[in-house]
């Protein structure tokens, strides 16, 4: 699925910043097939991940301390506005909106419960290109400790409405919705997460076979941390990059509700 505009509120782009993006880039190129050339100075050397002539995600160099992350961006037509919002609304801002060059202006904050992401005001550069094909991002989901603060707060950032399958503090599983259209996920962090881990976004990429992916994962140096399973979207598994960083596989049964 080709993409070149976000709605408001839509996540748009993901992106990693890893302690080794030379190292990173060859294991995704090599598990996704991405070409991640590193970027020109003025970037920092950020690296702009294409499949084909599509622009699908970025990693650059870590910032954070701990593990690496895969950041998930979600489009504003005003970072500085979304900013005071998040205050307003119990959040906290991590790094205040900055322009990025001619391409865009970001910003990241963490939600009430810790849970840390980040917003894109698009200048030439809308988001991801392409998604939910293999090798592509498909979706981004929050696992968090307190799913109802969660819809209240996210309802008055970005406006979204939820929709909220199965039952239980670990059966349900809340839809993030736009315009009455599915845009991602949240569910209660499952109970045999450690409880160090603070709440976090978590992404997902398209693959043509999970336990294939998986097993390339492992040759490349990752690391398996949930073996694939069957679930009602696809087939996927949880796993991390050779440098600590978590993110999920997925081959679809059909096309997930937000595309």
């Amino acid at each position: 699925m080709e993409i070149d505009h976000y709605e408001p509120g839509v996540p748009s782009w993901i992106d990693i910043g890893s302690p080794n993006p030379q190292g990173a880039a060859d294991f995704y190129g090599a598990l996704f097939g991405w070409e991640a050339p590193e970027g020109p100075p003025e970037t920092g050397g950020y690296r702009v991940a294409m499949v084909g002539d599509h622009a699908v995600a970025g990693i650059g160099e870590q910032q954070n301390p701990g593990p690496p992350v895969w950041a998930t961006y979600i489009a504003v037509e005003s970072a500085d506005d979304t900013a005071a919002t998040v205050l307003t609304a119990g959040g906290h801002v991590l790094l205040p909106a900055m322009d990025v060059l001619d391409v865009g202006r970001m910003a990241v904050f963490s939600d009430p419960q810790g849970a840390v992401f980040s917003v894109w005001q698009a200048g030439t550069h809308p988001g991801a290109e392409l998604v939910n094909e293999p090798g592509t991002w498909s979706w981004s989901e929050l696992l968090t400790t307190d799913v109802e603060a969660a819809k209240g707060f996210y309802g008055d950032v970005f406006g979204w409405t939820t929709n909220t399958a199965g039952a239980g503090p670990t059966g349900e599983y809340t839809e993030w919705q736009v315009s009455g259209r599915s845009v991602g996920g949240m569910m209660q962090k499952p109970p045999m997460m450690p409880a160090e881990i603070p709440p976090f976004w978590a992404v997902y990429f398209a693959v043509e076979d999970t336990d294939t992916a998986v097993a390339r994962v492992a040759e490349l140096g990752g690391t398996v941390l949930m073996a694939p399973m069957d679930i009602e979207p696809g087939r996927f598994s949880t796993v991390s990059d050779p440098f600590g960083a978590v993110f999920n596989v997925i081959a679809l049964k059909s096309e997930p509700a937000g595309s």
